[in-house]
Order: structure tokens, then C-alpha cells, then sequence
């Protein structure tokens, strides 16, 4: 599936490209915009890499990870990143991760950006399960994931070693039967391009 273009109200989701970098670097980059992450804000290289190995598994069959700009629809601007890939270990199942620009938190886009990506996840590639893993002290990330459905599953102890230091991380997940019951409220009907 290339290039993937999903669209909601105020949001695109869209196959990065090689001009992305310094918008993703606005991210990545960033010590406030990492700081639940499970990494270290990234140098100007390590987000080339990013975009660069991004655009390569875009087009590679099967595909087995979709790693996507987030656009605001009225400026054109690269406010976010988000990430689904294919579980190996789990049938028809993906783990999915998404970080916003700073500026562009409080808007409501974190909801916004997780339903277009279950969007794909469920209506266009036909998965069960999506699941992701957030910081224990990311309470934002948690009210995020709980408004489109996602359930609280339980914490991995000692899962991320970030600066030298180990933190656990908490699991939410959502069913395909769980996400037919929420998509109404979010529309991603517009113009979602699934070829």
C-alpha cells in the first residue's frame, strides 16, 4: 500500500519525504517533545537516517511498516510523526507510536492522529490488534489513547533504558471490535485514498 494519504478534519497523514527532515527534526529533535520518548533527542543526521530509512520501507513488499508525516491541513506545516508496524510475533497485528510538535499540543490532534492511524490499521489493512507502549509519567499520551478506546493493559517493568536509566512502560491496546464502535466519532471519510 504506497503511498498511503489519510485525511480527517484538520489532519493528513502522509509518506514522508526527503524535505521532511528539518519539520521531523522540530520533533525528534526536540528535549520537550522526546521526553517520554523511548530515545534521547535525535541530531539533524540521526532524523535524515529516519526519513531516509522511511521512504525506503515505504515502497518495499510487503510492507510491513508505515512510518508517516502528520500534517495540519490549513498551514501545510509537518506538525507530527506516526508510526505503525507490523508485529511479527502476533497475527494481523501492529504497534504503533506518535509524537507531536510542542507547539501543536492541546489542540486535540493527539486523538486526531492515533484514529487516522487505526483508521489504516483496521479499514485499510485489516488488522486485529494495535498496540503501543507510552511512559508511565506521560499522562497526556494516556488520556490520548483512552479517547479513541485503546485500553489500559498493564506495565512492562524496566522495559526503555533512556540517559542510563531504566523505565517501565504501560501497554494500551484496541480490538478491531473496539475501534468498529468508536470510528463514528471521528471523521475519516474524507477523500482517504486506499490504494
Amino acid at each position: 500500500m504506497h503511498p498511503v494519504s489519510r485525511l480527517s478534519h484538520r489532519l493528513e497523514l502522509r509518506e514522508l519525504a526527503a524535505e521532511d527532515v528539518d519539520a521531523v527534526l522540530g520533533i525528534y529533535g526536540d528535549p520537550k517533545a522526546t521526553e517520554h520518548l523511548s530515545f534521547e533527542p535525535r541530531s539533524r543526521d540521526q532524523v535524515q537516517q529516519i526519513v531516509d530509512r522511511s521512504m525506503a520501507s515505504a515502497v518495499i513488499q510487503p510492507r510491513n511498516e508505515f512510518a508517516l508525516g502528520v500534517i495540519e491541513r490549513g498551514t501545510g506545516a509537518l506538525v507530527g510523526f506516526g508510526r505503525l508496524a507490523m508485529d511479527p510475533h502476533q497475527p494481523r497485528a501492529a504497534t504503533f507510536g506518535f509524537a507531536l510538535r510542542p507547539s501543536a499540543w492541546g489542540l486535540g490532534y493527539g486523538a486526531e492522529l492515533v484514529a487516522l492511524l487505526l483508521g489504516l490499521a483496521f479499514d485499510d489493512l485489516g488488522l486485529h490488534r494495535v498496540w503501543g507502549a507510552r511512559s508511565p509519567l506521560n499522562e497526556a499520551s494516556a488520556r490520548t489513547m483512552a479517547k479513541v478506546g485503546m485500553v489500559e493493559e498493564g506495565r512492562i517493568r524496566e522495559h526503555i533504558e533512556k540517559a542510563g536509566v531504566w523505565r517501565d512502560s504501560v501497554v494500551h491496546s484496541i480490538l478491531e471490535r473496539e475501534w468498529d464502535s468508536q470510528r463514528h466519532m471521528y471523521d475519516l471519510s474524507i477523500e482517504n485514498d486506499r490504494t
